[in-house]
């Protein structure tokens, strides 16, 4: 996978305990080891595939396995989603 680039559309659930919510983000995975060609394709590629994916609330772009975790993508759901109403409790 160090050498691939692909796209994934996740439904993440955001909010605290007093408004939960879906969200849905848009991810590009570039791996460590993709050529300079396939790193340039990655913008062309990009605006095709969000021809078909219009609604997502962010568009994150990972090139690390250890950045692909639940508690990054809601941080960053919740990061660009707005009011948040209650205590700090995560759903």
């Amino acid at each position: 996978m160090d050498d691939e680039r692909a796209f994934a559309f996740v439904r993440v659930f955001a909010g605290d305990e007093m408004s939960k919510r879906k969200k849905f983000v848009l991810l590009t995975w570039v791996g460590p080891s993709v050529s300079t060609l396939k790193r340039a394709r990655v913008s062309i590629d990009k605006a095709l595939v969000k021809q078909v994916v219009q609604n997502f609330a962010v568009e994150l772009q990972i090139e690390s396995p250890d950045e692909l975790t639940d508690d990054f993508l809601r941080a960053a759901v919740d990061k660009v989603g707005g009011a948040n109403y209650g205590t700090g409790t995560r759903i």
